[in-house]
């Protein structure tokens, strides 16, 4: 997945220093709890600190669309002075206490880029606080100096969303330091944790209780709980769970001016009012700073089968996913295409003899009293009976079913290692995808017969990652320009489809441009409104979705 990002709003007066807002008035620490008032828990603090790499890079981001600069900073910004920014950084310090600025050398690389190694940006500074009461005090410091915040967690994000300008006028806020686990309610099915926690530490924490968290990233061992809130992310299990949007039952949030507030409500139903929530999810950091929240559980499967199947064409994908999806029932829990050309540069060997162009990984999970393994095999005979597949394979056993996914996860880092290259993130009605795909291979191909192209993602919920490697005898100018190129025709393709240029990614910085281009003056209206009414001052995550703009 992808990196965090934030949530906040603006307001009007602030709680007294060491107190916190909370429903209608303002609370000692003691009275309301960092991370949910009503969790009886309470978290002891983990002090360590990942290794820093030191390093310092100049600033940009490609994107595969077009080079742009981290810098563009408004002028309101640009005119704070280096003695404001000096005033503000010392206030913060007494906030977060020693260990808790990092500036300077004590910087690492990773506070200045994401996953994708494109988008490099310089922190004004690092602050890591620790609870959410210091996260109100620091962004109530940033706002009334006009100093900009940039929410950031895991540095698992591809669009530029929580990197910092190049002009080393932002502070970014890490919340790395607040990931502590609070209570896990059985009765409820639900766990309140803090924004920096990982994902895969939330993941196993409800295994051991006999719950699974079902989020599941290719990055679930590096990004963060706030991250993926502030990101509304996907992955593997959208099928049959959802986005994270369906996942989390509430939010605590910091907001633009440093007041808390406290959505950490556990409940599924609640129809007093605007689901505030929801605005935070999916807002990339833009309105506020999320610092906790109260996710949803599902009973642990006990049985989890995969298969590795092939089919003749994307046609007979579309067929097969939707005889799964109407025999597997509710149990189908992820339904993945690969393609030949992917296999062949994930440098992995096939589970299968048959060479086909296209596969697809199929999981089903469940618990209880159902056989699993039974259904699907009778699912995956009956489907090579009707000539739905060519050839398959059912694991054996969790390690050999680890192996087919392996092949997947190395198709992702082989692109890395070709180097520069078109990452995309589109959706569109499944019923398109045919379609889609069949448009967009001629298309990449019309351009360079020598481009390798690699589709690969989420059929069962609409989701492709449509990427493109150039031709590796063009120099870097030159491939920048055919992955742009490619992408303005992958796009086009997209909207003729009337889909989405960015299905689980996000906006950022990477894709604005693009997005601000698709959608309606009123549309345009429609976030502004939002993004001023929480942000009038304009200091959360600044140019990311939306242009910059202080009113």
């Amino acid at each position: 997945m992808i990196g965090m990002l934030g949530i906040c709003i603006f307001s009007y007066a602030l709680c007294p220093a060491g107190t916190r807002w909370q429903g209608s008035g303002c609370l000692a620490p003691e009275d309301s709890f960092s991370v949910a008032s009503r969790a009886a828990a309470s978290f002891e603090h983990d002090h360590s600190i990942s290794p820093l790499v030191p390093a310092r890079e100049i600033c940009h981001i490609s994107g595969c669309r077009t080079t742009v600069l981290l810098s563009d900073r408004p002028r309101e910004f640009m005119q704070v002075t280096a003695e404001l920014q000096e005033k503000c950084i010392a206030e913060i310090a007494l906030i977060v206490g020693a260990g808790g600025v990092l500036r300077g050398a004590e910087v690492g690389a990773r506070y200045g880029q994401d996953w994708s190694g494109d988008n490099i940006g310089t922190p004004l500074a690092v602050v890591r606080p620790r609870t959410t009461e210091q996260v109100s005090q620091v962004v109530a410091v940033c706002a009334r100096l006009g100093l900009a915040v940039v929410p950031q967690g895991g540095h698992t994000g591809l669009v530029g969303g929580a990197v910092p300008s190049q002009a080393g006028t932002e502070i970014v806020l890490s919340l790395e330091l607040m990931n502590q686990i609070g209570e896990l309610d059985e009765r409820n099915f639900s766990m309140v944790v803090q924004a920096g926690c990982v994902l895969e530490t939330v993941r196993e924490h409800a295994a051991q209780r006999g719950f699974v968290f079902p989020l599941a990233l290719g990055s679930q061992g590096s990004c963060q709980i706030g991250g993926a809130i502030a990101t509304n992310a996907g992955g593997l299990n959208v099928l049959r769970y959802g986005m994270m949007r369906e996942l989390v039952l509430g939010v605590e949030a910091v907001l633009p001016d440093g007041r808390v507030w406290n959505g950490l409500k556990a409940l599924r139903k609640d129809n007093t009012g605007y689901d505030l929530k929801q605005l935070i999810l999916g807002s990339e950091g833009t309105i506020g700073v999320v610092t906790a929240a109260t996710l949803k559980l599902f009973p642990a499967p006990t049985q989890i089968e995969t298969a590795f199947v092939a089919l003749s064409s994307v046609a007979a994908v579309i067929d097969l996913f939707g005889s799964a999806r109407r025999e597997l029932s509710d149990l189908l829990s992820a339904f993945e295409l690969l393609t030949q050309d992917g296999i062949e540069i994930s440098g992995r060997a096939s589970p299968l003899a048959t060479v086909s162009p296209v596969y697809v990984l199929i999981e089903v999970s469940a618990s209880g009293l159902v056989d699993a393994r039974a259904l699907l095999q009778q699912f995956l005979e009956r489907a090579l009976e009707l000539g739905l597949i060519t050839d398959g394979a059912l694991a054996a056993s969790a390690a050999h079913a680890s192996s087919f996914w392996q092949i997947r996860e190395e198709i992702i880092e082989a692109q890395l290692r070709r180097g520069r290259h078109l990452r995309t993130d589109v959706s569109m009605p499944i019923s398109a995808i045919e379609v889609f795909i069949g448009k967009a291979e001629v298309a990449i191909k019309a351009l360079s017969a020598e481009a390798i192209v690699l589709a690969y993602g989420h059929i069962g919920d609409g989701n492709l990652h449509f990427n493109v490697v150039p031709p590796q005898h063009l120099d870097q100018a030159g491939k920048m320009d055919f992955l742009h190129r490619c992408e303005e025709v992958i796009f086009a393709i997209v909207d003729g489809l009337n889909g989405s240029i960015s299905a689980e990614h996000g906006v950022g910085r990477i894709k604005r441009e693009a997005f601000l281009a698709r959608i309606s003056p009123v549309h345009v209206d429609m976030l502004k409104a939002i993004k001023g009414a929480f942000d009038p001052k304009g200091i959360m995550n600044p140019g990311r979705m939306l242009e910059e703009t202080v009113r």
